[in-house]
């Protein structure tokens, strides 16, 4: 899938168009399908990383039992949500892994598309996100008194497994909670620009993940994916 979504995206990588503020200004449904096939930029230490929306969740609100914002829940942790369509939320899960989504609708209304997976748009992003993958997988090797991975001689778990999970989507592309609450659409390091085209047949449908304690909304089809 990676060489074909790669493949689709050459004439896009060079001169990509922004997302404006009405892309996000719409129901989570809407907006989370359309934002495959999308590329989130993060501008990082190691320079630009690209990446291909492949999967994403929907989590519509206040009066979705999977949503952080269930119920009115309106804490600092969840105020992104209820912020402008195009805003990040980016919060943390088990005290060390990042999650990374984007407000949709407008203000007060906690709609979000949280970033399930990407693949990269480009060698150069591919490369920066091996490297920020092997990182932490390197500090235990050091731990243990092992040799380091390479980018010549990388795990099994980043050849197969690059971004696709919230998690190791986040660490892939550096995003941290650092980039929680920004302004996509006027940020210059932090973004979603056009991407390849994706058809309604395309896109396939399924259960969110990780959300059992949410009774029948766990049985929601809003999961997207290509």
């Amino acid at each position: 899938m990676m060489e074909k979504l790669q493949d689709a995206m050459e004439k896009y990588v060079d001169s990509p168009s922004r997302l404006p503020r009405e892309f996000f200004t719409r129901d989570g449904i809407t907006v989370a399908k359309e934002l495959l096939g999308k590329i989130l930029v993060h501008e990082t230490e190691l320079g630009t990383i690209r990446g291909i929306i492949t999967e994403v969740e929907s989590y519509m609100g206040e009066e979705d039992k999977g949503s952080h914002t269930y119920g009115g829940r309106r804490t600092e942790r969840t105020e992104p949500m209820y912020h402008i369509g195009g805003t990040s939320y980016v919060y943390l899960i088990y005290g060390m892994y990042s999650c990374m989504n984007i407000a949709c609708m407008t203000d007060g209304i906690p709609q979000a598309v949280l970033l399930r997976s990407v693949v990269p748009a480009d060698e150069i992003s591919e490369k920066r996100m091996q490297e920020l993958r092997l990182r932490p997988i390197n500090v235990r090797q050091q731990k243990k008194g092992k040799e380091p991975y390479t980018l010549d001689k990388l795990p099994a778990s980043i050849e197969k497994h690059l971004a696709d999970g919230p998690g190791k989507m986040c660490i892939a592309m550096d995003i941290t909670r650092a980039d929680n609450d920004i302004d996509m659409i006027g940020s210059e390091s932090f973004y979603v620009t056009e991407g390849m085209e994706v058809k309604a047949e395309q896109i396939k449908a399924g259960k969110r993940i990780g959300i059992d304690y949410a009774e029948e909304a766990a049985d929601y089809l809003w999961r997207f994916y290509l």
